[in-house]
């Protein structure tokens, strides 16, 4: 049976950056997003957030760790992946999202974006204000 594994995120970080090295030498980061998701509750529309662990490797931690804080917008798109592991004898799991593509949303005339093939240069996307439609 064939199998798809692709989730696209934008949200807010609600930490800044842990960028740490592997034994390699490889660049690892951990983000934490806020998603937000406008529901009708009775007569009023709420927020319900969701809050997902993202891990991003390479080139794209390291840009991750240089140009993100706490609160920035982002978009991520990547697989999930479901890790398992025990804790003082109790089976426990996550799922997570391992980033393979990294947009830098908002702020100023225009946000880049930075796919994981570090061999690839960074590219630009225009602001909304550049965008004829």
């Amino acid at each position: 049976m064939a199998s798809f594994n692709n989730v696209i995120l934008m949200g807010n970080l609600t930490r800044d950056v842990e960028l740490r090295k592997t034994p390699q030498g490889t660049a690892v980061a951990d983000i934490s997003l806020a998603v937000n998701d406008r529901v009708k509750s009775g007569e009023q529309w709420v927020d319900e957030v969701s809050f997902f662990d993202v891990t991003l490797w390479g080139r794209l931690a390291e840009v991750a760790a240089q140009y993100l804080s706490k609160g920035n917008p982002v978009l991520i798109s990547g697989k999930l992946k479901q890790e398992s592991w025990e804790k003082d004898g109790q089976k426990r799991s996550k799922v997570k999202v391992i980033a393979s593509e990294l947009k830098l949303i908002g702020g100023g005339t225009a946000a880049a974006a930075l796919p994981t093939d570090s061999g690839q240069s960074m590219q630009s996307i225009a602001s909304d204000d550049e965008i004829p439609f």
